[in-house]
């Protein structure tokens, strides 16, 4: 109970954050080890996908009845994620994350001078017919996005919302909607791990489940009325302090 003082405020502002713009597990996963230092460190992954996974389910829901969600392309995106966040999640005990710090902040790093030399990006929906090309690259994303949230996973929405305004002309807006279907699936793909090998703390994980939802439904509801400029703001800052983050750690070893 102590620690749930802490930690369902915790998942309030992760799943706002995350709700509008991804990236909160930067929040709500440090908290947890925080907080509960003495636990088993898979156990508190496995809280934060289940807390995290409700979160990400609610936003879907409420920006789907809102926003038009270019289903030809997210759902085999969503699959194909699926199956790559299962298989990265297979190869993550062999592969240490020393291994794949460096190229995703050199990725970070030239993402945010991209978007920062192109203020327009990501300002305006191209609407443009989408074709059977844009669903297998759709496809090969969810691939790519679904392998790294696996075995590695910092990141992830970030990178998707990036590569949706980048390969498909949405905007922030529809790239943050359809980035939640992706994420649903990558973290669903880890539960599928998680739950059966008893890895979560359920006296944690429900409640914080409720607050994630609580935060999600105040964040969809800030990012439709912020519209894409609040957004694009906000999506840099998350990049930056992603990217921050992940060179302290390169440099602190």
């Amino acid at each position: 109970m102590d620690a749930l003082y802490f930690l369902l405020p915790i998942a309030f502002i992760a799943g706002l954050i995350d709700a509008a713009i991804g990236g909160g597990g930067l929040i709500q996963l440090p908290g947890l080890f925080g907080i509960l230092p003495r636990e088993l460190p898979a156990a508190l992954l496995g809280t934060n996908k289940f807390a995290s996974i409700w979160g990400t389910a609610s936003a879907a829901f409420n920006y789907a009845r809102r926003i038009a969600i270019p289903w030809q392309i997210i759902l085999p995106s969503a699959v194909m994620a699926f199956a790559g966040s299962f298989a990265g999640a297979q190869l993550a005990h062999t592969l240490p994350a020393s291994w794949f710090r460096p190229i995703v902040i050199v990725l970070l790093a030239v993402m945010l001078v991209y978007l920062w030399r192109r203020p327009a990006l990501g300002s305006i929906d191209a609407g443009r017919p989408l074709t059977r090309r844009d669903a297998l690259l759709g496809a090969a994303l969810g691939c790519g996005i679904g392998f790294y949230d696996g075995i590695f996973g910092p990141g992830t929405g970030t990178f998707l919302i990036f590569l949706f305004v980048r390969s498909f002309h949405f905007d922030f807006l529809r790239a943050s909607a359809c980035s939640k279907v992706v994420n649903l699936a990558t973290n669903a793909a880890a539960l599928v791990f998680f739950i059966p090998a008893k890895l979560l703390l359920w006296q944690l994980a429900i409640p914080m489940a409720l607050a994630n939802i609580a935060g999600a439904q105040v964040g969809t509801r800030l990012a439709l009325r912020g519209g894409n400029h609040w957004l694009r703001r906000l999506f840099l800052t998350l990049a930056l302090v992603l990217l921050g983050r992940l060179l302290w750690q390169q440099i602190a070893g």
